[in-house]
């Protein structure tokens, strides 16, 4: 059973080596344990570090990715690697990494394909209340979205069997944490949560730059989730919604129209008209989004027999 440690990087020359130093090297019921570091394009010495650290495999991108773009090609260069399990922590030392072994578990057992590090959100003295709202927030959403009960989804503590790696993939150019649960939902794995301790802040949070951005990028994301992965409930209800309210506003006019009142709310017949037409095509749109994801869903099974045979 092999083990591989990843850790997406950008300028992290500071942080990293603290990180490392807490990452285990033997673990229950793993044969092999190693480090990947993928340093992100970063202009100070992240890469070097992580070599003199003893990091075991070392991939760099010449120009910053991002964060979702890193994560996959850590996750794709651990399967080439043959990794049995991929654990994903960041290089700021934000997690424990002594609860590692609480990640694996589930997945060593077989009662699970992709564990989450929760962590105590509400205890989290360095994050403030609009940003422990949002997180609940976007947690909440996911768990609609992808039908599990995860508690903390923004988390990217996480464990990943070989076989839920190969089915994953990242649109998404902001964040993977998201997406990445969401798939695994639409696709029948079995997700769990595991509570996860946080250490001590060792520098800002480089996704989010400021509230009103991270405010911006986590309505973007959860939007463009439900757009992908359910976009017939998504269109339908904004469509029946507006069609809804164009039928409400023409009955409206017919019930002064046969008052005798009719001239006076010529502004309701073409209101309801627009709302009307405007409502029927996004219900149209909804069809034919929900198709086109039909056919996403034909293209990944394609992809992922191209995978297993190229591994």
């Amino acid at each position: 059973m092999k083990l591989i440690i990843q850790i997406p990087c950008f300028n992290e020359a500071d942080t990293l080596p603290l990180t490392l130093a807490n990452l285990p090297r033997h673990l229950d019921g793993i044969e092999t344990v190693e480090w990947l570091v993928i340093d992100d394009g970063s202009v100070d010495n992240t890469a070097q570090i992580a070599e003199q650290c003893g990091v075991d495999h070392v991939i760099k991108h010449i120009r910053n990715q991002g964060l979702a773009k890193t994560f996959m090609t850590g996750v794709d260069a651990c399967l080439k690697l043959q990794a049995d399990i991929i654990v994903n922590t960041d290089a700021d030392n934000q997690y424990n990494a002594d609860d590692i072994p609480k990640l694996i578990y589930p997945i060593l057992d077989g009662s699970a394909d992709f564990v989450i590090g929760s962590r105590p959100i509400s205890s989290i003295k360095h994050f403030s209340s609009l940003k422990k709202i949002l997180q609940k927030f976007g947690s909440w959403s996911v768990r609609v979205a992808s039908k599990t009960d995860i508690v903390d989804a923004p988390s990217g503590f996480r464990a990943i069997s070989r076989e839920a790696a190969l089915r994953l993939n990242v649109f998404n150019e902001y964040t993977y944490t998201l997406e990445t649960i969401i798939q695994a939902g639409q696709k029948n794995m079995s997700i769990l949560s595991v509570p996860i301790r946080v250490n001590g802040v060792t520098r800002p949070s480089r996704l989010i730059k400021s509230i009103p951005f991270y405010i911006y990028k986590s309505l973007l994301t959860i939007s463009r989730i439900f757009v992908v992965y359910r976009p017939f409930r998504f269109f339908m209800i904004i469509g029946v919604f507006l069609f809804t309210l164009g039928f409400l506003l023409g009955i409206r006019f017919l019930l002064f129209y046969f008052g005798g009142e009719g001239s006076g709310h010529i502004q309701s017949v073409i209101l309801s008209g627009i709302l009307l037409v405007i409502g029927f095509q996004t219900i149209l749109v909804g069809i034919i989004a929900d198709l086109l994801s039909v056919n996403r869903k034909i293209l990944e099974d394609i992809q992922l027999r191209i995978k297993l045979g190229g591994l």
